[in-house]
């Protein structure tokens, strides 16, 4: 469980504040709502053209309580290797091109979280009904067929409509994953080789904690939680779909990537520099997905320098072609290419560059409409993408001022998480709050002790200084 500390002053203002402060829709337009009733009432055609894959004993595997259930899983072990059945929601099969949910989804661009509930990117009686993969309910969805070798590389993708049920609907608070769910048992062994390959292809993956937000009688509370092997694993098997899709549309030129350039010699440089001072022992020949592989995530050391490699995976985009790959068809971070494809109830991208790898997996062209839209999508999921941030960071931000409005003047550890001249960013180890500290000498990766020095709720800042 994590550690978490009860704010004392969410009940002035709440989340609502900063909903209206981000112009964040409180609901759908009327339009959008009856299209979303009407293609639920009326399911005759969700059936048509697909295969009937219900007798696949697909689970779903997500944080306890989500009920936006994007993807369901199958792994089967064959001789030679593995055989991967991955069923994702499928969206377009309820909303029509240029309708009013498409037009609306377009505008929101993703599902926002915020800690007293979603802004959904659809209708919830799609998002959270009859587009979710719930359990023993009868589906349409997109279903990946990925067969890889013993080592767990892939050996071949395909992607078709099908009518799916998931049998089951695990978590990862419940799940053992010392024991497994009979139908994802082979996940740790094809997990685990995945990750191994991921260090080889160079993947950059800081293992920083998250920081969660979670309610606690009246109180909103602030935790840190590692994520589990079991969730590891199971983002193994999403990113493997990804590449798988990405691969396609790449060998048909045509095409919606997740792209991020190769860091630059300044950049790499400027890391090797942070690991010596940090007395981290980067040998000649390692690569950073080396390196990071070998960190243990406990010291401060470790930490610190997980959040000076965060500047490699800054500039992420989406890159889209037709005709002509592009000059950067890689992302960085993952060491391979990659496309968004696994979560199209949350993300708009998805259900786009879906539609390509359908096309391209039947030998069929590319809809219209899906082309169309493709020089469309980067600038509507960069914007989408900075407000989910811009959210997030004020959520955590509001917080912590909550938690320490009556705390100031209070001494805390605290570990310097990057320092700057005079100035760090620092993360308190009780309540993990992370804030700027002012101070000389502030010595990156090492534990001090800091003062809090002055809180303002309205404006959601704290600040410190080395004690």
């Amino acid at each position: 469980m994590p550690h978490v500390v009860t704010s004392t002053n969410s009940a002035d203002g709440g989340f609502a504040r900063l909903r209206a402060e981000f112009e964040l829709p409180e609901d759908f337009d009327p339009a959008v709502l009856a299209e979303a009733e009407g293609v639920v009432m009326d399911p005759s055609g969700l059936a048509a053209d697909r295969a009937d894959a219900t007798d696949l004993p697909l689970v779903t595997l997500d944080p306890p309580g989500a009920k936006d259930l994007d993807q369901a899983i199958l792994i089967e072990r064959r001789a030679g290797g593995f055989r991967v059945h991955y069923a994702i929601a499928d969206l377009a099969a309820f909303v029509a091109p240029g309708g009013p949910i498409d037009r609306e989804a377009r505008r929101r661009g993703q599902t926002l979280y915020l800690p007293d509930g979603t802004v959904p990117l659809h209708p919830p009686v799609l998002s959270e009904g009859a587009a979710s993969l719930l359990p023993r309910e009868v589906r349409p969805a997109v279903l990946w067929t990925l067969d890889l070798d013993r080592d767990g590389e892939l050996a071949h993708a395909t992607v078709r409509r099908a009518l799916v049920r998931s049998t089951d609907q695990l978590d990862y608070a419940t799940e053992d994953p010392a024991a497994p769910h009979p139908s994802i048992a082979a996940l740790p062994e094809l997990g685990t080789l995945r990750r191994e390959l991921a260090v080889r292809r160079g993947a950059v993956e800081p293992q920083l904690p998250d920081r969660i937000i979670g309610a606690n009688g009246g109180d909103w509370v602030l935790g840190m939680r590692p994520r589990t092997r079991l969730e590891a694993w199971n983002a193994e098997i999403s990113l493997l779909t990804g590449m798988a899709a990405a691969r396609m549309m790449i060998d048909a030129k045509i095409g919606l990537l997740r792209t991020l350039p190769e860091p630059d010699a300044e950049t790499l440089h400027w890391l090797r520099g942070a690991a010596r001072a940090l007395g981290i022992d980067w040998r000649a020949g390692t690569s950073v997905a080396e390196l990071l592989a070998g960190l243990d995530p406990a010291q401060p050391e470790s930490m610190a320098f997980y959040t000076d490699t965060t500047r490699l995976l800054r500039g992420a985009g989406y890159t889209t072609f037709d005709g002509e790959l592009p000059e950067v068809v890689t992302h960085a971070g993952i060491g391979a290419p990659y496309a968004h494809v696994t979560a199209p109830i949350r993300r708009l991208a998805d259900r786009f560059a879906t539609e390509v790898c359908l096309a391209v997996s039947a030998g069929e062209p590319v809809p219209a409409w899906t082309r169309t839209a493709l020089t469309e999508l980067p600038g509507l999921m960069s914007a989408s993408d900075l407000l989910a941030a811009r959210v997030e960071k004020a959520c955590l931000d509001q917080v912590e001022a909550w938690m320490l409005a009556d705390r100031v003047g209070e001494t805390f550890e605290a570990v310097v998480l990057r320092a700057e001249e005079n100035r760090a960013e620092i993360l308190l180890a009780d309540p993990p709050v992370m804030a700027r500290c002012a101070g000389e000498n502030l010595p990156e990766g090492r534990r001090i002790s800091v003062r809090l020095t002055a809180v303002d709720v309205d404006k959601r800042k704290v600040s410190f200084e080395r004690a």
